[in-house]
């Protein structure tokens, strides 16, 4: 039976229709907020998968073209692979839903966000991640939410929820945010350099606006929600693991505590190894037992090491930095490069720079723009010492770049004062945790290297988050360890003055406020000490670029004139760029962008389009082309749509007895212009001037005169030599 609900959220209403369609599904809801309708339904295997040790959850986010009245580019005109955007969304998705499944639950869940129409001014995204908490509450999939999310944004130091448009165009923040009615779960930002309370404000203002949203699932799963169905829980065997812990725990707790992640991971190793063969009578039939048992040690000892002695694996303080290097300049044929080591996380950033013409174009659901600054992060499978084939990009790939990009973004400079597409490509060389901050820092290294005049350094650290028993311990540049057995991993980037980007996630129940304090001010601290590092290895972007980055010139233009330097069908721009090797990018409203490594190249391509766009005037010199003969002359084309009359008497320094003598139609011939008519702006012409006067004076002269009716007159004026004979 078909029910309807809605509430008020940021003065729109938000309306959700349950039992309309997709009735097959476990759960499902049609979610319309503004023209914003999303479908999402979620999906439960009937039974667990076995012989897993992770719980199967999978989100799809479908955008489909139909939902702003496009028609998908390409040849096959069919939505194909999720776009870059699709897939951060998929991961907003599922990021607060995951920790909050029951622990053991191996059942494959399927949620699916479908796209149906867009409203710009009411985002998809929100409205999908609303959508995946309701249909999975009005199921019978074991779930502990529900969660409500929001986007914020600051206009004028005032927060506003869920912006319009416009509003996001002004923003100074773009914090996308999920929770329970008690607790965050998940922050996604991207900030125009705010403080550390302004960000504060904004996640705790954004909070508010959950509870609400919370509530209001609430209602709805109390009327149509599905009594949840039972599952099998797979935990390992209690007696196996106890066995395992009591013979193998201070084998495992002292391979662990080693400062190097190599020298651990090799004594770990051995330490496992020796575990598994002192219980190798029950490996084949419980050998999933055992090594649950195995890890289990480990969880518990890095943990227990921290909350009650503050010892980390690698001997740090919880406050405690990794050592840090850096360097600049690695490769000579790049634009510019950056090292940044921290610790055993180690990247190497390079930067590309090209014309604007080269920036990235999204077929989307409307609400991307070209991007003129590109941000690729690649973590192939050495970086870690796996063997592993390199494929495209994963979720884990796109999402960390995207994360980096939004960090550089707000300190780039703008397309006026640099008119470059800039490509960043972060290669992680070697992880141990925190490798995503890491390209931050390698990639501000690599910009200043290039010369890119950006306005401040900027530098990333990831917090981390302990939590048994009430006692809570925050950690300071986490390591892999730590963010594989801990609750938080906390990203923050930015400059001295404030935070670019911020994203975090849970995998306990939810933070409060005053770890959220903390965490942030800790962040800080850690942050200016990285800057301070970068300052000693480059302090301000480079005063030049480097000789194998192409040179941009820009000359402004009548946009009328436009048309002329493009030519019919590009005829005339493409000979340019023929005839100079450069690239050439015009602007609607009269930029012109001229891009060559050779400045030479560059000056004539620019001499030849502004001889275009030029207005004639008495004294310019044109290479033209002959369009018409007549008897007193030819007449001349300097560019599109202009013409000259070349005189007869202005050929040659010789008499020119007939002007097929020395021009065709069809011929270039490069004149002078003599004269232009003050009334009727006629164009005189000139060859004779360019050309160098025969020694001796020889020619016969001719000069004009008016006869008794008016009527110009050629008259020949003997040489001299002729005139003394």
């Amino acid at each position: 039976m078909e029910k309807v609900f809605t509430m008020d959220l940021a003065g729109s209403t938000l309306k959700v229709t349950i039992g309309k369609v997709a009735e097959q599904a476990n759960g499902e809801c049609l979610v319309q907020y503004g023209d914003t309708i999303v479908l999402v339904t979620a999906t439960s295997s009937k039974t667990p998968r076995e012989g897993i040790d992770f719980f199967p959850l999978s989100v799809d986010y479908e955008e489909k073209m139909y939902a702003v009245g496009k028609i998908p580019g390409g040849f096959i005109k069919r939505e194909g692979r999720p776009s870059e955007k699709a897939t951060l969304v998929a991961r907003l998705i599922d990021r607060p839903l995951r920790p909050l499944f029951p622990n053991g639950y191996r059942n494959d869940v399927q949620i699916v966000a479908t796209v149906f129409s867009v409203d710009q001014d009411h985002l998809p995204d929100i409205v999908a991640m609303i959508g995946s908490s309701i249909a999975l509450s009005v199921s019978d999939i074991p779930f502990d939410g529900p969660t409500g999310s929001v986007q914020v944004g600051m206009i004028d130091g005032s927060y506003v929820i869920n912006p319009n448009e416009e509003e996001r165009e002004k923003s100074d923040i773009n914090l996308m945010l999920a929770g329970t009615e008690s607790a965050i779960m998940m922050v996604e930002a991207g900030c125009n350099i705010v403080s550390e309370d302004q960000m504060l404000g904004a996640i705790l203002e954004g909070h508010e606006v959950i509870k609400d949203i919370c509530k209001f699932i609430n209602e709805i799963t109390s009327e149509l929600g599905k009594e949840k169905a039972e599952y099998t829980v797979f935990m390992p065997n209690e007696e196996i693991v106890n066995k395992v812990k009591e013979f193998g725990t201070n084998i495992l707790t002292d391979a662990i505590r080693q400062e190097d992640k190599v020298v651990r991971e090799r004594l770990t190793d051995e330490a496992k190894d020796k575990i598994r063969e002192e219980f190798k009578d029950l490996m084949e039939e419980n050998g999933k037992d055992v090594e649950a048992a195995i890890e289990d040690i480990e969880v518990t000892e890095v943990r227990r090491g921290i909350i009650e002695e503050d010892r980390r694996p690698d001997g740090r303080s919880l406050t405690e930095i990794r050592k840090l290097s850096s360097e600049v300049g690695l490769l000579p044929r790049a634009h510019g490069s950056g090292l940044f080591t921290r610790g055993q996380t180690q990247v190497l950033s390079i930067t590309t720079l090209g014309a604007l013409s080269e920036e990235q174009t999204i077929d989307g659901l409307g609400d991307d723009k070209p991007k003129h600054y590109i941000h690729h992060y690649n973590f192939p499978g050495f970086c870690v010492g796996d063997v592993k084939p390199s494929r495209s990009p994963g979720r884990r790939e796109i999402g960390h770049g995207a994360l980096a990009e939004r960090a550089l973004v707000p300190v780039l400079p703008s397309i006026e004062d640099f008119p470059y597409t800039i490509r960043v490509v972060s290669e992680v060389l070697s992880s141990n945790g925190s490798s995503s901050q890491a390209s931050i820092c390698g990639s501000t290294l690599s910009l200043m290297d290039a010369g890119v005049p950006i306005k401040a350094p900027v530098a990333g650290i990831a917090m981390g988050l302990i939590e048994n028993n009430g006692v809570t311990k925050i950690l300071t540049d986490i390591q892999g360890l730590e963010d594989h057995f801990g609750d938080m991993d906390f990203k923050v980037a930015g400059t001295r003055e404030g935070i670019t980007a911020l994203q975090m996630d849970i995998k306990v129940e939810g933070i409060k406020r005053e770890i959220l304090e903390v965490a942030l001010e800790r962040a800080k601290v850690a942050r200016l000490q990285i800057l301070d590092h970068i300052k000693t290895t480059i302090e301000e972007p480079r005063d030049h670029l480097s000789k194998y980055a192409p040179i941009i010139h820009i000359i402004i233009i009548d946009p009328d004139k436009i048309g002329d330097v493009i030519g019919a069908g590009g005829k005339t721009i493409n000979k340019i760029i023929e005839q100079t090797g450069v690239k050439i990018d015009i602007d609607d409203d009269g930029k012109v962008s001229v891009l060559s490594e050779d400045s030479e190249k560059a000056k004539e391509a620019i001499e030849i389009i502004e001889s275009i766009v030029k207005e004639v005037e008495v004294g310019d010199v044109y290479l033209g082309k002959v369009k018409k003969i007549m008897k007193f002359g030819a007449f001349v084309e300097l560019k599109k749509g202009t013409e000259g009359l070349l005189h007869i008497s202005e050929i040659a320094h010789e008499r020119t007895r007939e002007v097929e003598d020395v021009l065709h139609v069809g011929d270039d011939v490069k004149v002078k212009v003599i004269e232009i008519n003050d009334e009727t702006g006629k164009i005189s012409l000139s060859r004779r001037a360019l050309l160098e006067k025969p020694k001796g004076n020889e020619r016969n002269h001719s000069f004009h005169r008016r006869d008794n009716n008016g009527n110009r007159e050629e008259i020949e004026n003997d040489s001299k030599e002729e005139k003394d004979n």
